[in-house]
């Protein structure tokens, strides 16, 4: 039997299959509107209505293969509906409600961001959502789980209390922007929260119910990242900050102020590092140094180089990774597994392990990149969970599968697949034509086969290119965490072996997010001025270069394009020109043996922003050469003889990532559906 996305299809024929597979699409498409009681009413209405779906779960995920649940939308639009319906957590503990039950509290996040909060009984499996009392646009980074069994976090400029003993949200504040990166419970239960980007500090007491909002507190040039939190036992507050040059502020709750403590010239690279002992003092240290610890007391800190006695006083709190599986009854959470919806929890009393299922609404996966794989389905990744999709439009199948890494960046040659992942920069290659086997860097068997990291140089890929000569694949992207400038990584398919060109044998402080591939075995790269993550912005306009493919040298760079921060696309045209955008707006056609512009034009006021993701796929090229032009809400065709840009149709979703071509059809994304277009038959016209 078929599956509508965990639907299990039913001898539905015709007319009555489209009307179930278009309410199923729309549905989906409403949902970020609506608030539970209403979706409860809209979900009784579409679909209990109808007694043969009556009593089905709506996001059952029962197995990988599923079939799209496809909406015709009208001129040469479709919908597929979402590539994978599973959200991930934003932070997770194991704790008890008011009746003493064992209960796990996790945040859920899909594409739109962090929407509710999921609390489930840890023996039943029966789940309650509630849906976060703020307008949803950004996720967790951090949460605590207080003494007094409150549940908090802050997000999207709110900080919020939820208890478990209430199944309520009993707390919600507005604060300066933007999110939590760290979070700590003072010794009078007081809790702490320090923000991105600017190093915010706020406070809440659950006992008074005070809220302070001591607004932004350290300035940098960068966007800052205070990644860990400590309070000494007589009130003072101590952050740990970085990630361009390291930091720990200490911060007087009394008179607002926060004070430096590292001198400038012991900043590096990385993120300052904080915690508090059970002797009430805090101590710190730069982030991976060993051996040169601070020791912070009332505000004032002093370096004791070796601090090899540590005991950390417990707080439990931490990333948007937390994972805190200790129920206050000794019982483990072993596992929760949101794709699975299935959670494990040990009791080490009798030494058994109980599986319980649950079950919770989401809108999906954001879609991070999309591309024609040559097996002629439509393929690409998913972000929070990363998930591969892969859809067959002649069979409607779509199979959603976990996958390594964050696929930024994705392209073909010949027979395979290549994805460039984030984090870490990954080289990856698929071949469709066999078997999957999931990703593991050490396992030679492994299909998408892993090759190479570039780490540092390239940390976040922006755009991986096929070269013509069939096996060459070159990769480009942002550097780590807290660096500016990066790489070019060159992969020889015949070789094996790959050339990771840094920031300084290229263009110093820029990175390519760029290519087009010139004739005369000639690359020409646009660069990007913006840092790494948490990194600092060093360059002040974006260039175009050219450079050797054999020698990997730059033979020309220059800034053509004044106040040009990033090019954000770029593709060849007939007679060697390379059409290209910059600043998501600023269209140009660029001759690189004249090495000028010979053609521009703003395309904001008519066309609106090009559609943009960290791996942009502004330009789509169809088999006999067409150019078009995926904007946020326009799909258009380029005259590559006139410069011309045509609006061929207004979409009636937005594009959030983009596109590729296959049979006439240009597929893109809108958030967690993949949509298609049908181009226009040119001789009809």
């Amino acid at each position: 039997m078929k599956m509508l996305f965990g639907l299990t299809e039913k001898p539905i024929q015709g007319k009555i299959m489209q009307e179930v597979n278009n309410k199923i699409v729309r549905l989906q498409k409403n949902l970020s509107s609506l608030r539970e009681n209403r979706f409860l009413k809209l979900i009784h209405n579409a679909f209990f209505a109808l007694p043969i779906l009556a009593g089905v779960p709506f996001f059952a995920l029962t197995g990988q293969k599923v079939y799209a649940a496809s909406e015709d939308m009208g001129n040469g639009f479709r919908d597929y509906g979402v590539v994978s319906p599973i959200s991930r957590s934003r932070g997770l503990v194991a704790t008890v409600d008011g009746d003493g039950r064992n209960v796990v509290l996790l945040w859920l996040h899909d594409y739109r961001g962090g929407y509710a909060l999921l609390m489930i009984d840890a023996e039943t499996g029966k789940s309650d959502q509630f849906p976060m009392p703020f307008r949803v646009h950004r996720t967790p980074f951090t949460s605590l789980l207080s003494s007094k069994n409150k549940f908090y976090t802050h997000f999207g400029s709110h900080f919020v209390e939820f208890d478990p003993v209430k199944r309520a949200f009993t707390f919600c504040r507005k604060t300066a922007p933007l999110m939590a990166m760290s979070m700590t419970e003072d010794d009078n239960g007081v809790i702490w929260a320090a923000t991105y980007p600017e190093c915010g500090i706020v406070s809440f007491n659950p006992e008074t119910r005070e809220f302070k909002d001591y607004g932004h507190v350290h300035k940098e040039r960068w966007k800052q990242y205070p990644r860990h939190l400590a309070a000494d036992d007589t009130g003072w507050i101590y952050i740990g900050l970085g990630n361009a040059a390291a930091q720990i502020l200490a911060f007087d709750p009394q008179a607002g102020v926060a004070t430096p403590m590292l001198p400038e010239a012991e900043r590096v690279k990385g993120c300052g590092y904080v915690y508090r002992d059970l002797d009430g003092k805090a101590y710190g240290r730069r982030r991976k140094q060993k051996g040169v610890w601070y020791e912070f007391y009332k505000g004032k800190g002093k370096k004791i180089g070796k601090h090899e006695h540590i005991r950390k006083k417990l707080v439990i709190t931490g990333t948007q990774a937390l994972f805190h599986r200790r129920f206050p009854d000794g019982k483990i959470l072993e596992a929760c597994s949101l794709a699975n919806r299935t959670l494990s929890v040990y009791d080490p009393k009798t030494k058994k392990t109980r599986k319980t299922s649950f079950d919770y609404t989401s809108e999906g996966a954001h879609i991070m990149s999309v591309a024609v794989a040559p097996d002629r389905t439509i393929c690409g990744g998913t972000v929070f969970p990363m998930r591969f999709f892969n859809f067959n439009p002649e069979t409607g199948k779509c199979i959603s599968r976990p996958c390594f890494g964050q696929w930024n960046a994705v392209t073909r040659q010949d027979d395979r697949f290549f994805v460039a992942a984030y984090g870490g920069g990954h080289l990856l290659e698929w071949n469709p034509a066999k078997k999957w086997v999931p990703t593991r860097q050490k396992n030679p068997d492994s299909n998408p086969l892993w090759h190479a990291k570039c780490h540092l140089s390239i940390a976040r890929p922006h755009k991986l290119l096929a070269y013509p000569d069939g096996k060459t694949i070159i990769m480009s992207g942002t550097p780590g965490y807290g660096y500016t400038g990066g790489g070019l990584f060159f992969w020889n398919r015949e070789t094996g072996k790959g050339t990771l060109l840094k920031h300084t044998e290229i263009i110093p402080e820029h990175s390519t997010m760029s290519m087009a591939v010139l004739p005369g075995n000639k690359l020409l790269g646009g660069t990007t001025v913006s840092a790494g993550t948490g990194g600092e912005r060093k360059a002040k306009v974006a260039e175009l270069y050219i450079m050797d493919m054999k020698t990997k040298k730059v033979e020309w760079h220059a800034a053509v394009l004044p106040g040009a921060r990033t090019y954000t696309d770029m593709c060849p045209g007939p007679n060697g020109l390379v059409f290209g955008f910059a600043n998501d707006s600023r269209f140009f056609v660029f001759d690189p043996v004249k090495k000028k512009v010979v053609h521009k034009e703003n395309t904001a006021a008519r066309f609106g922003l090009t559609t943009f993701q960290q791996g942009p796929r502004v330009f789509v090229r169809s088999p006999d050469g067409k150019i078009y032009i995926l904007f946020r809400n326009s799909i258009a065709r380029l005259n590559p003889k006139t410069f011309a840009i045509t609006r061929l149709a207004k979409t009636p979703v937005s594009i959030s990532s983009a596109g590729d071509i296959l049979d006439g059809r240009i597929y893109f994304a809108h958030n967690s559906h993949l949509c298609s277009y049908a181009v226009p038959d040119e001789k009809a016209k």
